[in-house]
């Protein structure tokens, strides 16, 4: 697998979400923009997603092993991360039941820079759970 290209597909998804938020429906690119998005993920599933669904299995045997995995694209977010993680919003990726932190709502984001899953717990708690 080829991370700096999976990173870099990353990236680019992420950017043209940010550029989607920040049209209103009534502007006359949102559609132009919304299948460019599309397409974004439609190639981005086809091309890493037999590999990233391997991953997300093996990461939520580990730590939601309730919750079904769902296509690589449903879990990213809607902004680029920081090093740290902090600009992860709570309400970011995919819901997961977590018995490490039972009756508080939990989430995994797909996140470039490098290319890692994060388990994001609250406002407080950002766990890197998988690297590239």
């Amino acid at each position: 697998m080829n991370t700096n290209e999976l990173n870099s597909s990353l990236v680019a998804i992420i950017q043209k979400k940010q550029e989607l938020g920040q049209l209103t429906y009534d502007d006359d690119r949102y559609d132009e923009v919304e299948e460019e998005l599309h397409d974004l993920e439609d190639d981005f599933n086809e091309r890493f997603g037999d590999y990233l669904e391997d991953i997300l299995t093996q990461v939520h045997d580990k730590v939601c092993p309730d919750t079904d995995v769902l296509l690589p694209t449903a879990y990213l977010p809607t902004q680029l991360a920081t090093d740290d993680n902090t600009t992860i919003s709570a309400k970011e990726g995919v819901w997961v039941d977590t018995e490490e932190y039972p009756d508080r709502e939990a989430r995994l984001v797909l996140v470039p820079n490098p290319t890692r899953l994060v388990l994001s717990v609250g406002k407080n708690v950002r766990k890197e759970v998988w690297k590239a």
